[in-house]
């Protein structure tokens, strides 16, 4: 079985940054595409960022140029940096990570919160 871990959110002014970080633990024998997916209140859950094991990376248009996704594969681990931050970038945000144990799935973090308010 695969957890993910996550740590980093919380209460930001705007223009403000945080990183997130997700670290996936248990039985694992490989993990593949890690990513950010975030709710916003009323909202339907949507995709931030993700990133290959190889590295390649893809970007919601809403915050191209201000997050940036980075992996460390020798530790399981996915990070989330998120510059100039803006209300609208406030939700709970999700790790999510396709990732092999005793067999291959997709697995959900529990949500940390990222406010951004003045």
């Amino acid at each position: 079985q695969v957890q993910l871990v996550e740590s980093g959110g919380g209460l930001v002014q705007p223009g403000g940054s945080l990183r997130l970080s997700c670290a996936a633990t248990g039985n694992i024998f490989t993990v593949n595409t890690m990513g950010w997916y975030r709710q916003a209140p009323g909202k339907q859950r949507e995709l931030v960022a993700d990133i290959s094991s190889g590295g390649s990376t893809n970007y919601a248009d809403s915050v191209k140029g201000r997050f940036t996704i980075s992996r460390d594969n020798a530790k399981n681990t996915v990070y989330l940096q998120m510059n100039s931050l803006k209300p609208e970038d406030t939700a709970v945000y999700y790790c999510n990570a396709d990732a092999t144990s005793s067999l291959k799935a997709n697995y959900w973090g529990q949500g940390t919160q990222v406010t951004v308010s003045s």
